[in-house]
């Protein structure tokens, strides 16, 4: 094996770890992109803890299992990015998206979501998602909610013989 297929082998081999370690990425089509924006968006990704690799399309296609949905390797065409996250996926759409509108250049060509694929079309839905930490929070809101109107009623009859004991004391 010569030094140049070495190279491409260990890149199929850190794709694939990385693909393992992140069970959500999407794949960015960046044509336009000056080189001062992406830079910009780099830094963007990493401030949030998030991973752009740029791939060769027939590397990523080696790398990718069998698992993955056929859908998805045939979004592997032109210039393609690979913004990986590990537990935020919905919050990595905003940041795309937001991106995206403010310099009219980055687009998603598809992407992978928890296992699930993800077509380019339903990506501005998942970017108006809400994030998981603020569905935790609203469910638990919901779920308290209840209790506090039920301690409040039990509360309410004991406030109102409070209040009479202390007039009966008064009169007395």
């Amino acid at each position: 094996m010569n030094v140049n297929q070495q190279k491409k082998a260990s890149q199929i081999n850190n794709l694939q770890k990385e693909l393992e370690q992140n069970n959500s990425f999407y794949l960015i089509d960046f044509t336009k992109m000056s080189v001062s924006q992406s830079v910009l968006l780099r830094k963007k990704l990493r401030e949030n803890s998030y991973k752009l690799k740029v791939v060769k399309n027939r590397l990523a296609l080696r790398a990718l299992e069998e698992s993955y949905p056929e859908e998805l390797k045939k979004s592997f065409r032109g210039p393609t990015g690979i913004v990986f996250t590990e537990d935020s996926p919905i919050a990595l759409a905003k940041l795309i998206k937001e991106f995206s509108t403010q310099h009219k250049i980055l687009s998603v060509k598809a992407g992978y979501l928890e296992g699930q694929y993800l077509e380019k079309d339903r990506f501005s839905d998942i970017a108006a998602l809400s994030s998981k930490k603020d569905l935790i929070a609203k469910l638990a809101y919901l779920m308290a909610s209840p209790l506090t109107k039920l301690l409040r009623t039990w509360q309410a009859p004991l406030n109102s013989l409070g209040s009479m004991l202390s007039q009966l004391k008064t009169k007395k």
